[in-house]
């Protein structure tokens, strides 16, 4: 099995040499093309106003100066030798739940592999505020990753559908499970505008992360990583709301 390795945390992101650790033991035939610096919150981003530069870091070992979308195009197109049966996003450091999946570069370089019409997984790891497991661990994502990833490569997805993974911020004695859920909303928009003033005097400003109080459904990603489950959760590219296309189809009708 031929397998491409990306992310949005940069080619140096320990998530990454996880997410490596984990393919390896499922092939040898592991590339990566991921971006030099990191990239989250760039969403499906794809760099058009400037030139996108490979640089290879050793054999079977790609970055990229561009976004994770650039970097799984990148890898198609210029770095894989034939095409892979298989992509794999991550291991973020931190969450990818609920509506955040639309903001997220680990996920949009899943949806570009899914678009290219490969098995394409996005992979999160949970850090917990608290410190459970210690703010900066993959220890859950390294000891579930194989356990979650075996029944996704061969379980038949439709076309340009993606899987997406958020390990819950346990140690992995203490994860609970695996639960299949569908994607949640949070309860209100995250973020904050923080401004300052840089040496020169001039005004700037800094997007800030917030929690977010949630009213957790039943069945979602957000409650299964609450109840410390691996959330393992399709996703579809056609945003489409079929149910309102008659209403709006009447209004139109001459």
């Amino acid at each position: 099995m031929k397998i491409l390795l990306t992310n949005d945390d940069g080619i140096h992101a320990p998530g990454l040499a996880v997410l490596e650790e984990i393919a390896r033991a499922i092939s040898e035939d592991v590339w990566i093309c991921a971006p030099d610096e990191e990239q989250s919150g760039m969403g499906h981003a794809l760099t058009l106003t400037r030139p996108v530069r490979l640089r290879k870091h050793g054999a079977r070992r790609f970055s990229v100066t561009g976004t994770p979308t650039d970097a799984v195009t990148m890898g198609l197109r210029k770095v894989v030798d034939g095409k892979p049966d298989l992509i794999l996003s991550g291991v973020n450091r931190g969450a990818n739940l609920g509506d955040d999946v639309t903001y997220s570069g680990t996920v949009s370089a899943a949806i570009e592999g899914a678009l290219a019409g490969v098995r394409s997984i996005a992979l999160s790891q949970v850090i917990s505020r608290e410190g459970a497991a210690g703010p900066e661990t993959f220890a859950a994502a390294r000891a579930w990753g194989g356990r979650v990833l075996a029944p996704l490569l061969t379980t038949p997805l439709p076309p340009r559908t993606l899987v997406n993974v958020n390990f819950p911020p346990l140690a992995p004695e203490n994860v609970r499970g695996i639960r299949a859920v569908r994607q949640g909303f949070h309860d209100y928009a995250r973020g904050t505008v923080v401004e300052g003033r840089d040496p020169r005097g001039f005004t700037y400003y800094w997007f800030g992360l917030e929690a977010i109080e949630h009213t957790l459904d039943h069945g979602t990603d957000l409650e299964a990583v609450s109840e410390g489950y691996v959330a393992v959760t399709p996703l579809q590219l056609d945003l489409t709301h079929h149910a309102s296309l008659g209403a709006l189809a009447a209004r139109y009708a001459p």
